[in-house]
């Protein structure tokens, strides 16, 4: 038998050595898949610890960290509003005898802020800013200065059109998508103290206030981006530069109050802007009621609930009278949707066009009922 030399000695002994080794690694490696793969199976959560974000973070991609861009999109869009009011002010009786009339007429300059809805020139606005002024001049974001024309104005909702006779005006983007959440980031945009184009930043912080008592449909979206004088009527916008709400106004003039700012939602201003253009007016559905607020009741269960809005008038031979709705009458829902306070309940059925037929929910003492009512058209409040 012919033995091995020591060099093919070594040699086996290293293919043997690497063999073991790939071996080794090999089962290790099948070993801890099987692992991971029974630890995965029997604890599922593990994964999820993994994959998703901590409590109360949101899995959305993370904020720019420079709003530049959604600036650079809606800013050439908002206008400044200067104003000029002529106005008869009474003098004193002994200053009176001095100039030899009893009134002396003086001037009054205010501003405000718009936005550009359309190329051929319609801008939007709050009504309190171009109400009874004889003269409205716009100020562009490329320094063309051009007079404007009112088309309409809805003092209900505090918006009013104008119009401009330019070229090439830049039309704002406005949110078809309109939904908000509390704790979205907004920018507002206008001319604060009359410093065109001033930008402040905020989140979202409610929705749907309406018990503000500063115009009679209310549905305002509210933020704690700064509103100063001035922005009234201006932009505010999302972090894609898309209009979301027309500023209207703050809180500041209360004592204490800080950062709290108001604007209408877009959907709010379209609908409006819309029915002016097309007939100058806004045209809103009426029930013929007035309506209250429910105040708490406590259950059986010990609980507070206030379900509804209480009917505390009719109007003879209107269409809630027609459609059987009394004084006293508890509205329970409307169209299938729950009836929340009297305002909101208001506003929906202002929304609905003349001739709108609509379904009610009604509690009249312990029995409950459906019925529909007819809408016409609301006569003018102010």
């Amino acid at each position: 038998m012919t033995g091995m030399n020591r060099p093919e000695t070594e040699k086996a002994d290293r293919k043997s050595g690497a063999g073991s080794l790939l071996v080794f690694l090999l089962r290790s490696t099948i070993a801890g898949l099987a692992l991971a793969f029974v630890i995965l199976f029997l604890w599922p959560t593990v994964s999820d610890r993994f994959s998703r974000p901590p409590p109360g973070v949101s899995e959305t991609p993370s904020a720019p960290v420079s709003y530049a861009d959604a600036v650079d999109r809606t800013a050439p869009s908002v206008v400044s509003i200067y104003t000029r009011t002529v106005e008869l002010q009474e003098l004193p009786p002994r200053l009176q005898r001095i100039v030899g009339s009893s009134h002396v007429t003086r001037s009054r300059q205010d501003m405000g802020s718009g936005v550009i809805v359309s190329e051929d020139g319609y801008i939007l606005t709050n009504n309190h800013v171009i109400s009874q002024v004889q003269n409205i001049n716009i100020g562009l974001w490329d320094g063309r200065i051009a007079a404007a024309q009112v088309v309409g104005s809805d003092p209900e909702t505090d918006l009013a059109v104008l119009k401009i006779d330019l070229e090439g005006l830049p039309a704002a983007p406005l949110a078809e998508d309109a939904v908000v959440r509390v704790g979205d980031v907004v920018l507002a945009i206008g001319n604060a103290f009359g410093l065109s184009h001033t930008v402040t930043m905020g989140i979202i912080s409610a929705t749907g206030r309406n018990a503000l008592r500063s115009s009679l449909y209310e549905d305002f979206i509210q933020t704690d981006a700064a509103i100063n004088t001035g922005n009234s009527g201006g932009a505010l916008i999302n972090y894609r530069g898309e209009v979301i709400g027309i500023n209207t106004r703050n809180l500041g003039q209360i004592q204490g109050a800080q950062n709290i700012g108001f604007a209408i939602p877009i959907a709010m201003a379209r609908y409006v802007m819309e029915q002016i253009i097309a007939s100058g007016s806004v045209r809103r559905g009426s029930l013929g009621a007035v309506f209250s607020d429910l105040t708490l009741s406590m259950q059986t269960d010990g609980s507070v609930v206030r379900r509804g809005v209480q009917v505390r008038e009719v109007t003879p031979n209107g269409p809630a009278w027609s459609a059987g709705i009394r004084a006293g009458d508890v509205l329970l829902s409307m169209d299938g949707t729950e009836v929340g306070d009297a305002r909101a309940l208001l506003l929906a059925i202002a929304q609905r066009q003349p001739g709108s037929r609509v379904e009610f929910t009604v509690q009249r003492g312990s029995e409950i009922f459906e019925t529909y009512a007819t809408l016409i058209q609301q006569a003018p409040l102010r």
